[in-house]
């Protein structure tokens, strides 16, 4: 896991140059330059174009880290690899951009009355359907060859600073609507063909390929792989996307801006997580095609316990500042009232860094056709709870919604993990980092309102929670990797002194 840290702090850095040029864009620039129902418009654009670019990767991403250690030989070659990379994505989108546009009219019918002007950009999807699907496509080549930074660069901070540039223009009327619809989706262009080349520096990437080596046992575990996984996306890919698009066919594109907005808060939380998680998932498929499944759980375990840490003490710094937050952002009053919102999704997300990892376990392992039964669990529980909750709570309904599926999935999901890949996450550390977490929130609800200026307020409570928080979780020795972080600053700070 020393290794794995190491590296996921190095990923951590371009994850938060990303975010903040993220959180300038959504907290400040969006709100202050589009109208709520733009936002929502650019939201349920790329949400609409990302889930059909789902289906049609046929499972690629999973694909490349399960089975990449079998192209792999003594001559560290990859037997043609690239080729069969490209080959499921290009077949997904044959068969899945004529199904959108055949289907046009339904899907049209579902978001006329609510969300007009997605309806009449509807045709921008198309094209951002195919750069969507190779820029994943490029980015899971890098991730199986260990080389997560620079897809990430361009991922993080690359195409954030194309859009914040666009929303810019857009704000000071150099571009029409159509005009930044137009560029936001030449950014995803952009992307892909970044990506493409960066690919092709590091490697001598060909479409030379044996078909030789792809035997027949190969061919069928492939094949049967990538049909389980396709019918997982159709149910547990759906739910993703569940609560936007549902909002904008029963409430409108305006309630879907205030939620993106409230949407981009909670995503901060599992920033350090995506590192974590891309630099440990080859590691968990070539010890799961071996069935080991000690050192698969043993992985599991600093895995789980390091994003529930990372995550929970991010989640707990924007809860006690959310109120700050709201006061600080453009037009803050009008997403105020997703404070709840905020809420129920980040102890969604919370709960899904801690224990995602167990399904990609699942996945990895030749148990992977369990996770078809928990996705299809988690669809009709999202459909039902955001068909009963969105018409009474709205976009509180909608959050209330994704907690309720969440929590159902993951409980049956970590019971098949325990199982079946004998997988479990849980420690001492783990209720030590409960406890901390709701020790620190009573804490900071004793603090007396000290300003009225929202930045004051919010340097003077993060300070001292901060304070607690580092000195606490040396003491209780949550992760040892931490410790020896703060020992080693420790000393530095004392050599300087």
């Amino acid at each position: 896991m020393g290794i794995i840290f190491r590296q996921s702090i190095k990923g951590t850095v371009v994850h938060w140059v990303g975010a903040f040029i993220g959180m300038i864009t959504m907290l400040y620039i969006q709100p202050t330059f589009l109208k709520t129902e733009e936002i929502g418009l650019m939201k349920v654009l790329y949400e609409s174009g990302l889930l059909i670019c789902t289906f049609a990767l046929l499972g690629t991403p999973s694909s490349a880290i399960r089975f990449f250690p079998y192209f792999k030989n003594s001559k560290n070659r990859d037997n043609g690899f690239f080729f069969y990379l490209l080959m499921l994505p290009t077949v997904g989108a044959v068969i899945f951009i004529p199904l959108v546009i055949f289907l046009k009219d339904v899907i049209i019918d579902f978001f006329a009355e609510k969300s007009a002007l997605y309806v009449e950009y509807f045709n921008w999807i198309i094209p951002l359907i195919l750069f969507l699907i190779y820029w994943i496509t490029f980015e899971s080549y890098s991730n199986v060859k260990m080389r997560i930074a620079m897809p990430k660069l361009i991922r993080e901070i690359g195409v954030r600073i194309m859009l914040l540039s666009i929303y810019i223009l857009y704000g000071f009327k150099l571009l029409t609507l159509t005009e930044l619809v137009t560029c936001a989706i030449s950014v995803y262009a952009v992307a892909m063909i970044c990506t493409f080349f960066y690919i092709r520096r590091f490697d001598s990437i060909t479409l030379n390929h044996d078909r030789k080596f792809i035997d027949k046992p190969l061919q069928n575990k492939i094949l049967k792989y990538t049909g389980f996984l396709f019918l997982a996306a159709v149910s547990g890919n759906i739910l993703n996307q569940l609560d936007i698009f549902m909002l904008a066919s029963l409430k409108g594109l305006d309630t879907t801006g205030v939620y993106t907005i409230l949407i981009y808060i909670v995503a901060m939380i599992d920033m350090p997580s995506r590192a974590i998680t891309a630099i440990s998932s080859p590691i968990a498929a070539d010890s799961l095609k071996n069935d080991d499944f000690e050192k698969a759980n043993k992985l599991y375990k600093e895995v789980s316990l390091h994003q529930l840490l990372s995550g929970s003490i991010i989640f707990m710094f924007i809860w006690i500042n959310l109120d700050n937050i709201f006061a600080i952002i453009p037009n803050g009053e009008t997403f105020a009232p997703g404070k709840w919102v905020v809420l129920f999704l980040g102890i969604a997300k919370i709960i899904t860094m801690t224990l995602n990892f167990g399904g990609i376990l699942v996945s990895y392992s030749r148990y992977y056709y369990w996770s078809l039964f928990f996705s299809f669990l988690i669809f009709g529980t999202g459909i039902a709870a955001n068909l009963l909750l969105i018409p009474v709570l709205g976009m509180t309904g909608a959050s209330l919604a994704t907690l309720t599926a969440c929590i159902l999935s993951y409980s049956t999901q970590q019971w098949i993990v325990l199982k079946k890949v004998k997988g479990n996450p849980y420690t001492i550390n783990t209720i030590k980092q409960i406890a901390l977490i709701l020790v620190l929130v009573g804490t900071n609800s004793l603090l007396p309102d000290w300003s009225q200026n929202p930045f004051i307020d919010a340097a003077y409570r993060s300070i001292i929670i901060g304070i607690l928080t580092i000195t606490m979780l040396y003491k209780l020795k949550i992760s040892a990797p931490i410790n020896r972080i703060i020992d080693k600053s420790m000393e530095k700070l004392k050599t300087f002194i």
